[in-house]
């Protein structure tokens, strides 16, 4: 094997973040030994460390036996944990030759001289490493189409794991890897957990490297199917961006490049919690159909209106307001579940994610999706409505 090719496995690996010290001491596997699987029979001769983390190590390994189901070289990991192990195995077989998924081919305990036991997986080898160290290594953006495909085949991974009540947590661009043909799949399975309800499960051993700030900070107990999803916008801000060296903040979603649609999706991803996509399925639901348009409805009076405004006004915000409550409209600074009436100026060119989805749009639309009704007017209607015609005066002073 080259150097190039060395430097190309080692980049596939578990998360180097939350590598437990027991995993960065002494080796598991030595270069050269002979692994036998006592389920299958098959013999794995250990090559080069890949990498290590919370699970233990990977190696690549060859195949010395021969097999119709195992390639001929794959990733063997692993470890003196069994909980990890298991589950890792477990959904090996629950996702089995799922496209986007990356392979169990192998699970086996592997007894020890000293009376230990190594439990071993042996998985599918994703020759381009890990998305982190891929993106690291290209340092080029990807095409939104592109990037839209892949991440849609993550979340078919994910969406099974929701409907099952199940939350991966672990959503890093460490754990996606990237194969031969550039298809994204979807590895470590090894802290996935079932919740009882949808109010999550608490959080107890996590990657802080991907951790929303709700959940690192304390102020969200539970970890949720929104969390998941959050890592997910992650993902895709980070492809279309071309690094996976530091995580995307909202401030930087309106300057990706990528369509303002794209855009929309990853600042709800990633921003205000309660305000997130709370499933896979929800957010392959906005990949695939773009949000309605945001046209100017009708309204006869402002009378009772629960009014809100976005966008620049050609007159003062406070002279809008005040004429809105004499037109009897109660106001609000944001788009609530209560708004019904929402007043739309010039687009702020600072908008989170481009010119119809400033922080107040993507609100109204999220409200929309609920099933909320809020009519949408331009400034010119509203101060037809919220300004008296001088028959109206000339009535009202007799």
């Amino acid at each position: 094997m080259t150097s190039a090719s060395r430097s190309s496995t080692r980049a596939t690996t578990l998360s180097l973040s939350a590598a437990s010290p027991s995993a960065r001491g002494k080796a598991l596997l030595l270069p050269q030994e002979i692994v036998t699987s006592p389920e299958t029979k098959l013999r794995y001769r250990v090559d080069s460390l890949l990498g290590q983390g919370g699970f233990g190590q990977a190696y690549l390994a060859r195949r010395m036996t021969p097999s119709r189901t195992v390639p001929p070289v794959v990733a063997l990991k692993a470890s003196r944990h069994i909980d990890g192990w298991l589950r890792e195995a477990y959904f090996g077989q629950l996702l089995e030759e799922h496209p986007h998924a990356i392979r169990v081919f192998d699970a086996f305990p592997l007894p020890q001289a000293d009376g230990g036991v190594l439990y071993c997986l042996a998985l599918e080898w994703a020759r381009l490493g890990d998305l982190r160290a891929f993106l690291d290594r290209t340092r080029k953006g990807w095409a939104e189409r592109t990037a839209r495909r892949e991440i849609a085949g993550i979340l078919e991974v994910l969406g099974r794991l929701h409907r099952g009540q199940l939350l991966h947590r672990d959503l890093t661009p460490m754990n996606v890897f990237v194969c031969r043909d550039g298809s994204l799949k979807l590895g470590d399975f090894g802290i996935v957990r079932h919740q009882s309800d949808r109010r999550g499960i608490k959080t107890k051993t996590l990657n802080p490297w991907g951790v929303p700030s709700e959940i690192r900070d304390a102020a969200a107990p539970k970890w949720q199917a929104r969390d998941d999803v959050y890592q997910v916008g992650q993902l895709i801000g980070m492809l279309i961006k071309g690094t996976a060296k530091a995580r995307i903040r909202t401030g930087e979603v309106r300057g990706l490049r990528c369509t303002d649609h794209l855009k929309e999706i990853v600042y709800r991803c990633i921003g205000e919690r309660g305000k997130r996509y709370e499933s896979a399925q929800e957010l392959i639901e906005a990949l695939r159909n773009p949000p309605a348009t945001l046209k100017a409805g009708r309204l006869r009076t402002l009378d009772g209106a629960h009014l809100a405004f976005t966008g620049i006004l050609t007159r003062k915000r406070s002279e809008a307001a005040k004429a809105a409550r004499r037109a009897g409209a109660t106001i609000h600074g944001a788009p609530s579940a209560k708004t019904n009436v929402v007043v739309r100026g010039r687009p702020n060119p600072l908008q989170a994610a481009g010119r119809d989805a400033g922080r107040k749009l993507i609100e109204i639309k999220r409200l929309r999706e609920k099933g909320h009704r809020i009519t949408i007017l331009n400034e010119a209607q509203f101060w037809r409505l919220a300004s008296p015609s001088p028959r109206s005066r000339s009535r009202s002073s007799g």
